[in-house]
């Protein structure tokens, strides 16, 4: 038990930071600068302006959520020591 909760823990951190890297990219890829790589917003005479974007905040929640939950699997390593033979 001990070393599946140590696994999960690590994985929930791995799988969090990988999220939290993706959820970045696809801010910068769908951001405002995206204007300047636009080939026909570069033409002569040509004005693109940017709009707006979907709100993201479920998105950032979920990284939230995600960092939480491996908190709690951080913390319950505690726990299930307490139960192994090698707490003393």
């Amino acid at each position: 038990d001990l070393a599946v909760t140590i696994v999960t823990t690590f994985l929930w951190l791995v799988s969090t930071s990988a999220w939290a890297k993706a959820l970045a990219d696809i801010k910068i890829a769908t951001g405002a600068s995206i204007i300047t790589l636009i080939d026909f917003c570069k033409a002569p005479g040509t004005t693109c302006h940017f709009g707006s974007v979907t709100s993201m905040r479920t998105l950032n929640v979920s990284v939230i959520f995600g960092l939480l939950n491996m908190v709690l699997w951080g913390g319950n390593i505690w726990f299930v020591y307490k139960d192994t033979n090698l707490h003393g």
